[in-house]
C-alpha cells in the first residue's frame, strides 16, 4: 500500500513528496539540519537508495545543509556483491558525495562466533558504520529501515517471546552502541513503505539493485514477510501500521520501566547512597532482598540491564534466561545457578546475586 501524498502545509515546497516526508521526519527526530557530516548506509537496494536520493534532493534544494558520505559494506554473501559495491560507488560519484566501502566475509565471521548469519551480518555492519563515522568525524549515521522492517522485527520478537522492550521494535534514534556518542537514526522508519521507496527510485529514474536473499524463505525474516504478514493482512489491511503503533506505545512503557529499573539497581547494588562499599564487595552483585521487594516487571528489567553491563552486551540473551535468573530470588536457599548464553552464569550466594565468568574467561 502506497503512502498517500502530503498536502497543504504538510508538503515542503520545491521537493518531491518522498523527500518532503523525509524532511518532516528529520525534524521530528530532532536530527541536525546544518553543518553536519552524515554517514548514509547504502546497500544499493530500493530503501537505502531512496534514502540517499532524498537526502541529496533536500541538500540540493537547500532544505538541509549536510555533507553526505555514502558507506557500503560488502558482506561477501552473494556472487554479485562486488557489482553492488561498484554500482553504489558510481551512484555516489554521480551525486557528488564521498564514498567509503569495505568487504568482509560474514559467513566466516558467523562460523567463528556464536551468531547466526543474520546476527553476524548485523554486527559487522554496525562495526563498519561506527568506524566510518569515527574516521570521518561524524556524530550521525542514518540507515534506511522502514515501516515494513519494523513490523517484521516485532513479529520475529513476538514469536521468540520477547518482553515489552523487545516488542518496542527498532528505535528511530539511539546511540550506535553504549560506549559511543555517535547517533544512529532511521528517518524512514515511521512512515515509508517498501513501495514508497521503489516508486521514488523510479521517479528519479534510478534502477536499484535486487537482493535475491530477500526472497529466500529459509531466513525467518523473509518467511514472516512472505507468509505471516500476508495472512495477518487478511484480518487487518493496515497491519503494518498497527504493529508500528503498538511498538511506539510499548517503547513509551519500556522507557518508564527502565527509569524504575535504574533506581532499583542503585538500591540493590553494594554501594548505594545509604551505605559505603566494604572491602571485598563485588560490584557485579545485587541484593536479593531489595530485588524481591520490587514488581516483577521492574525487577526483570533491572536484571537485564545488570547483565548487559556485566557482560558488555546482551548477545543471545532471551526471556528464558531472565526468568531463570529471576527465579533465583525466590526463597531463602543459596547456591543456586542460572545459566546464561556463551557460558556465563548468575549464582545466588548468601543473599546476593553474582555474575560469574564465561567459559572463555571473559566476565559473564
Amino acid at each position: 500500500m502506497k503512502t498517500p501524498p502530503l498536502k497543504g502545509k504538510s508538503a515542503v515546497r520545491g521537493v518531491s513528496d518522498f523527500a518532503s516526508r523525509l524532511f518532516r521526519s528529520w525534524h521530528t527526530l530532532k536530527l541536525p539540519a546544518s553543518q553536519t557530516q552524515v554517514i548514509v548506509a547504502v546497500s544499493g537496494g530500493a530503501d537505502s537508495t531512496a534514502l540517499l536520493l532524498a537526502l541529496d534532493e533536500l541538500v540540493n534544494a537547500k532544505k538541509l545543509s549536510l555533507t553526505l558520505t555514502v558507506a557500503h559494506l560488502d558482506h561477501s554473501l552473494r556472487k554479485v556483491s562486488r557489482a553492488d559495491a561498484v554500482w553504489v560507488e558510481n551512484l555516489a560519484s554521480e551525486l557528488g558525495h564521498e564514498f567509503v566501502k569495505r568487504r568482509i566475509d560474514v559467513k566466516k565471521r558467523a562460523d567463528r562466533s556464536a551468531d547466526n548469519l543474520e546476527q553476524a551480518a548485523r554486527r559487522v555492519r554496525y562495526e563498519f558504520l561506527k568506524k566510518t563515522a569515527k574516521e570521518n568525524h561524524s556524530r550521525l549515521v542514518v540507515t534506511a529501515h522502514k515501516l515494513d522492517d519494523q513490523a517484521e522485527t516485532i513479529l520475529l520478537r513476538l514469536l521468540r517471546g520477547s518482553a515489552a522492550e523487545g516488542l518496542s521494535g527498532i528505535e528511530p534514534v539511539r546511540l550506535i552502541d553504549s560506549k559511543s556518542s555517535i547517533q544512529l537514526a532511521r528517518p524512514l522508519l515511521s512512515w515509508a513503505r517498501r513501495s514508497d521507496a521503489e516508486n521514488y527510485c523510479r521517479e528519479r529514474k534510478v534502477k536499484f539493485r535486487i537482493d535475491e536473499m530477500n526472497e529466500d524463505e529459509k531466513y525467518a525474516r523473509v518467511k514472516v514477510r512472505k507468509q505471516l504478514l500476508p495472512l495477518m493482512r487478511s484480518f487487518n489491511n493496515r497491519i503494518v501500521e498497527a504493529l508500528s503503533r503498538t511498538a511506539t506505545l510499548l517503547r513509551e512503557d519500556a522507557g518508564a520501566l527502565s527509569d524504575e529499573a535504574n533506581k532499583l539497581l542503585r538500591l540493590a547494588s553494594p554501594q548505594t547512597p545509604q551505605t559505603l562499599r566494604k572491602k571485598g564487595d563485588n560490584p557485579e552483585r545485587l541484593n536479593v532482598v531489595v530485588l524481591a521487594s520490587a514488581p516483577a516487571a521492574v525487577r526483570r528489567r533491572a536484571l537485564r540491564q545488570w547483565i548487559s553491563k556485566g557482560r558488555g552486551d546482551l548477545r543471545r540473551l532471551e526471556m528464558v534466561h531472565l526468568v531463570a535468573v529471576d527465579n533465583l530470588i525466590e526463597g531463602n536457599r543459596g547456591g543456586r545457578i542460572a545459566e546464561l548464553p556463551d557460558g556465563g552464569k548468575v549464582v545466588r550466594k548468601r543473599g546476593w546475586l553474582e555474575l560469574e565468568e564465561r567459559l572463555n574467561g571473559k566476565k559473564g
